[in-house]
């Protein structure tokens, strides 16, 4: 099975690299957000997995905040919402040769971590994006969890959120490591992904501890999914 899942994962690659030259191809003969779309939805299909979404997207939405297990995270989400997303990535992403066009294109947030002005960036950029008409979309924890736990939360997300007093929905990602793994090189198609979406909310900085809430019910979330599917 492992050495199936190491054979696919090169097709689950080519389809992916596919994907991005088609987004950076025809991005700019498309009208937004349809190119992001359609090279979301050829990962989609190529990859031939099941995503089944739980709760709707609250169209009053200003910033997505999601888990992060996988390289598919982003066009799995991409492929349920009718939002313009803006992602927030790291700058390491935007300076890589082609893969960064993907994001550069579609005028993503970078963020300089490490850097003193890092947050009155992501606030500036994000302020921006959102006066556009797009919703920001970020991976709190930073980066990939390695297993079934969501990492804690960094608190740029919340500081962007209350500065800006913007509605915030939280999105949990089920099953998306466990299908593609681009650490281990492992692709396992035909599995069921669950994307569920909670309820919408005003970001409140006096409420000093909504980020930290709103982690711990996504993870509640998370295991009540991520059992259901093992036992399918």
């Amino acid at each position: 099975m492992k050495i199936f899942a190491n054979i696919s994962f090169y097709y689950a690659a080519t389809i992916i690299f596919l994907a991005v030259s088609y987004l950076i191809t025809f991005f700019k003969l498309l009208p937004k957000p349809f190119g992001i779309k359609i090279s979301s939805g050829i990962v989609n299909k190529g990859l031939l997995y099941k995503m089944n979404v739980f709760g709707t997207e609250d169209e009053h939405t200003q910033m997505f905040i999601l888990n992060h297990q996988s390289g598919i995270d982003i066009p799995v989400m991409e492929g349920c919402v009718k939002a313009n997303l803006a992602w927030v990535a790291k700058q390491e992403l935007f300076d890589m040769p082609w893969l960064g066009l993907g994001v550069k294109l579609p005028d993503d947030i970078p963020l300089q971590r490490g850097s003193k002005t890092a947050i009155i960036s992501l606030i500036k950029d994000c302020k921006d994006r959102i006066e556009k008409g797009r919703v920001v979309t970020i991976f709190p924890e930073g980066t990939r969890s390695k297993d079934e736990r969501i990492q804690e939360f960094k608190p740029g997300a919340k500081m962007v959120a209350d500065k800006l007093k913007l509605r915030v929905q939280p999105v949990v990602l089920v099953n998306t490591a466990k299908t593609f793994d681009s650490g281990k090189r492992t692709f396992y198609p035909f599995r069921e992904l669950r994307i569920v979406f909670l309820d919408a909310f005003e970001a409140d900085r006096t409420d000093k501890q909504w980020l930290n809430n709103t982690q711990i019910q996504m993870q509640k979330i998370y295991d009540e999914h991520s059992k259901l599917i093992s036992h399918r």
